[in-house]
């Protein structure tokens, strides 16, 4: 690991930003000595994410987002995290972030990364966590997650965020689609993009109806926590968060005032209330988990011998073994090596 680069990100050298991101993507030793080095220094950012079906203008409303929040007096540094679809051919990000959001490629606070699912479901890549934890530390103060957009699989996000903002249209039909996915409940902020289409006003009831019916949260923690998650010290508050459902139009920036005033009263409610401790607490265990069980399949790899893999995978091809059978198998094959 090169001590001087991460301590370049640190100071907010984009040049090693870069650098270490790539080496974390590639998934290289120099980039699990980074993010091991520059853990101290996370904790700090608000992370946003932007989730919904496919077309709903997520990547307008982070644009739009993006340079109202730039507008700000003290305007933040902002970090865009892209988790695009991934190429067939390459692996890598179909879209790519030299194509998208062109307006904000020159302004020095803010970076964005665009970056390839490679076959990670719910919406967001492998590398995700890790790449929010690196621009933390490299100071960004709001890091914008845009989901790929693949529907029903897209609640990993919450998981990761602070903040969760779900992203409809009017007349598309999502609403439903949003409900029996689960999408409705992990919404802190629920956004009917393009409501200059005919419907609109409908969509908002409709989401409005489907949160007071209980869609909403847990009263203790906003939602996403049982009360057992909350800590000692955290404020159990009697006014729960509730989602507000709010019209935009982003490619016009209309309606980006009140979403950004949502999003910072959220993160004051997050604070008050306890809860941002709660998530972040929650983020740590499920990294802490997939950590667990990818150590624990390398080193599976490592023990296991290639030829008795390959027998068992034909028996399991000839219909002589399950593929629970065969994992078992195989698994107790390898604990005494």
């Amino acid at each position: 690991m090169n001590d001087e680069q991460v301590e370049n990100l640190i100071r907010g050298d984009r040049f090693a930003l870069s650098r270490i991101l790539s080496q974390v993507e590639a998934q290289s030793e120099a980039g699990k000595q980074a993010l091991e080095a520059i853990f101290p220094f996370t904790g700090r950012a608000h992370k946003v994410g932007i989730t919904g079906a496919p077309g709903a203008g997520k990547s307008s409303l982070v644009n739009a987002l993006a340079r109202q929040l730039r507008r700000q007096p003290d305007a933040p540094k902002i970090a865009i995290i892209a988790v695009d679809p991934t190429s067939p051919f390459t692996g890598g990000a179909l879209l790519g972030d030299r194509v998208r959001m062109p307006d904000l490629q020159q302004d020095p606070g803010v970076f964005i990364r665009s970056m390839a699912t490679r076959g990670a479901l719910g919406g967001l890549s492998a590398a995700t966590e890790a790449f929010s934890q690196v621009f933390d530390a490299a100071g960004y103060n709001v890091i914008l997650i845009e989901t790929v957009g693949a529907g029903q699989a897209e609640v990993d996000v919450v998981n990761l965020a602070h903040t969760t903002i779900v992203v409809d249209t009017p007349g598309s039909g999502d609403d439903i689609q949003s409900i029996k996915a689960g999408i409705l409940e992990i919404a802190d902020i629920l956004v009917v993009n393009k409501a200059d289409r005919p419907g609109a006003d409908q969509s908002v009831r409709y989401l409005q109806a489907m949160l007071e019916m209980g869609y909403a949260r847990s009263e203790a923690t906003g939602h996403h926590a049982p009360d057992s998650a909350i800590p000692e010290t955290a404020e159990k508050t009697a006014n729960p968060w509730v989602p507000p459902v709010l019209k935009t139009i982003a490619i016009e920036s209309q309606g980006i005032e009140d979403l950004l005033a949502a999003i910072q009263a959220h993160r004051k409610f997050l604070l008050e209330s306890g809860t941002w401790q709660v998530k972040e607490r929650q983020a740590l265990q499920k990294a802490i988990q997939r950590a667990i069980t990818e150590n624990l399949i390398e080193c599976w790899k490592a023990r296991m011998k290639p030829e008795l893999f390959e027998e068992t995978l034909q028996a399991v091809v000839e219909r002589k073994m399950s593929p629970e059978s065969a994992a078992q198998y195989l698994l107790r094959s390898t604990q005494g090596l």
